[in-house]
């Protein structure tokens, strides 16, 4: 089966307010084998809700609508249905009187416009809602012909998500064919996303059963395997055969094959090393220290590290020469290794990582350009630096710069 969801609210056209719900009911709607073909955002017009509705019915099994369930002259969504439909909507005295007794324990009055809460569909199976004043609606209909299943559920995640899970999954579960889909993470490290599907795409194209995307950001590269068989074992089998495949070709690019973050597998190393790791950050300024402190239970393999964006801080805290810094400027392999060497023997890490680099916008000089980051790790062993130019602006810069920096640290740990 198919389904397409449709948010209603034209908040979510602006930059200020985004889909959320839609992300949770497609995992509930994968557990019972409903794929999710489309997913749809529409403003609070009518005309154009009932066109996004006709649209939907001829292309899916299943409809979901969120949102546009209030008491607003702009809560279009049960009207919509309607039209789309051609059905008719009736005052339901019980919900008429749930209103009523709700407005009591609030101890207000409830003004008339929160009457049409209480409207529902003709034919439609009302959803009842203990976290809210709209409750949902349940509709099996046809439509050209065709079975559609289609759901009317409030807008807010308290209210959507607990409807959802009580009222709409076990009916599904009831009408759905036997179908599992088992869906499988892999990521991938420094890749460029061309790179490797050029690599990639003559392994996966010949499994037309698995639906395989890749994702791209900031470095990190991200590969979503989904099969839908008969069986959760026979998607799952066909799913983990793909993946062994795409791991090996991937080699040391690879770094996860559940979807762990690059952080999450830098701290698995140095655990299973018994090292510790400490950082003396300049252009990313933090970031690092935030990623892997953003891993519970960081503490046990991570030390700690120190922001030093002067040129005294670095001298100070991480123990670079003030000569060094002069004869070769703070952005240099000389400067980023003594940042990790520095941070190391301050703190007695197993590692120190040290980076340094110009950001951007200003900064640059014609034998460094905006991006230019010099990156070292330090261990037992000797310290090594690498640099690189990024492209983008600086939020852009800092990312990529982090993401390579706890690669380099994790391929150290390899």
């Amino acid at each position: 089966m198919k389904s397409e969801i449709i948010a209603v609210g034209s908040e979510m056209l602006t930059p200020f307010r985004q889909d959320t719900n839609s992300l949770y009911l497609t995992e509930q709607l994968n557990s019972l084998g409903i794929s999710v073909a489309f997913k749809t955002v529409v403003g609070d017009r009518r005309k154009d809700l009932v066109s996004a509705i006709k649209t939907a019915l001829t292309r899916t099994d299943v409809l979901i609508l969120m949102g546009g369930l209030g008491p607003t002259e702009d809560d279009l969504t049960r009207e919509a249905v309607a039209d789309a439909l051609s059905l008719t909507l009736r005052r339901d005295a019980a919900q008429v009187a749930a209103l009523h007794a709700r407005a009591a324990t609030w101890r207000i009055t409830m003004p008339p416009n929160n009457l049409k809460q209480a409207d529902v569909l003709d034919g439609a199976i009302v959803l009842p809602n203990p976290n809210g004043s709209a409750p949902g609606q349940w509709l099996d209909v046809t439509f050209s012909g065709f079975r559609k299943l289609v759901m009317l559920l409030p807008g807010p995640p308290h209210e959507c998500r607990p409807l959802f899970d009580a009222e709409c999954l076990s009916r599904l579960r009831a009408v759905a064919p036997l179908r599992s889909i088992a869906v499988r993470t892999l990521k991938a490290a420094m890749i460029p996303e061309s790179q490797a599907d050029k690599l990639l795409a003559p392994i996966y194209s010949t499994y037309a059963d698995v639906e395989t995307t890749l994702l791209a950001h900031a470095g990190d590269l991200q590969i979503t395997l989904i099969c839908s068989k008969p069986t959760a074992e026979a998607a799952q089998a066909r799913v983990d055969e793909l993946a062994e495949r795409i791991e090996v070709a991937l080699e040391d690019w690879f770094y996860s094959s559940e979807g762990d973050t690059l952080e999450q597998i830098v701290l698995y190393y140095l655990g299973l090393r018994q090292a510790t790791l400490a950082v003396a950050e300049s252009c990313t300024g933090g970031l690092i220290a935030q990623r892997i402190t953003s891993v519970p239970g960081a503490s046990r393999s991570f030390l700690g590290g120190v922001v030093v964006y002067s040129d005294e801080l670095k001298t100070d805290f991480a123990g670079v020469p003030a000569d060094l810094i002069a004869q070769y400027g703070a952005v240099s392999a000389e400067v980023a290794k003594a940042l990790a060497e520095g941070i190391r023997a301050r703190t007695g890490a197993t590692i120190g990582l040290g980076v340094t680099g110009i950001a951007g916008p200003t900064g640059a000089t014609e034998s460094k350009p905006v991006g230019l980051v010099h990156i070292a790790v330090s261990d037992a062993q000797g310290t090594d630096a690498i640099d690189r130019t990024f492209r983008g602006d600086r939020i852009r810069v800092r990312e990529w710069a982090s993401q390579f920096a706890l690669d380099l640290v994790r391929r150290r740990l390899m």
